[in-house]
């Protein structure tokens, strides 16, 4: 029996009536913290490029999928399978450069832009928006990344809400140590001056975006 079954089995039986008191318990919700620090415990084994704990985590990720499409197949929503079987077709689908007869693309950046525009054609957009909803979970500096990347992609202009001639100086030959280094002393000064970076980051995000779907052309 292929891992995938056994452990689909497994869960099914520690969430059956005789099975373990605490995952019977649990529901979609009650279980997010520990989806969040599971993948957080993932990314470190990633940063530690430490394989044997990656292999583990994966396992510890891979079992919270399986514990929420049981509670999903016991409401009758969905199995496993769907989830599978689902995302195997938009990958599918979405890369038709490589499974279909759309033209080879020879940059990764041409591949975000037809997948982009495959979703927006799937998710059936009346008309493209300036930013692209982001989960209000998603932690500030990711945020602030992704609103970046639709900013240069888009050529929207900001204003004066950033320097865009600071950012592109500081852009050259940054390396991810001296980012690292820069970002922590950045937080570090804001603890001592009693600012707290992620609503400062969060805040400033929000004026990035204000000021650019202000400046967007309309229609």
């Amino acid at each position: 029996m292929p891992g995938i079954d056994h452990l689909l089995t497994t869960t099914a039986r520690l969430r059956a009536p005789d099975g373990c008191p605490w995952d019977r318990e649990q529901t979609h919700r009650t279980i997010c913290d520990c989806l969040v620090e599971e993948v957080a415990e993932l990314v470190q084994a990633i940063d530690r490029n430490d394989d044997a704990n990656l292999r583990e985590e994966l396992g510890d990720l891979l079992f919270h999928i399986a514990m929420h499409t049981q509670m999903a197949s016991e409401a009758g929503k969905f199995t496993f399978d769907d989830v599978a079987r689902e995302v195997n077709e938009k990958m599918i689908r979405r890369h038709p450069h490589v499974f279909g007869d759309g033209a080879k693309l020879g940059t990764a950046d041409a591949v975000v832009t037809q997948w982009e525009q495959i979703k927006l054609k799937e998710k059936g957009a009346q008309k493209p928006t300036v930013f692209k909803d982001l989960p209000p979970s998603l932690n500030a500096i990711l945020t602030a990344r992704e609103v970046w990347k639709q900013v240069r992609k888009k050529q929207l202009d900001a204003g004066a809400t950033v320097a865009v001639a600071q950012v592109d100086a500081q852009a050259q030959g940054l390396t991810e140590e001296a980012a690292g280094r820069k970002l922590f002393e950045l937080i570090a000064a804001c603890r001592d001056a009693g600012i707290d970076p992620d609503s400062a980051l969060r805040r400033q995000t929000a004026k990035v975006v204000a000021e650019a779907e202000l400046r967007a052309p309309q229609g």
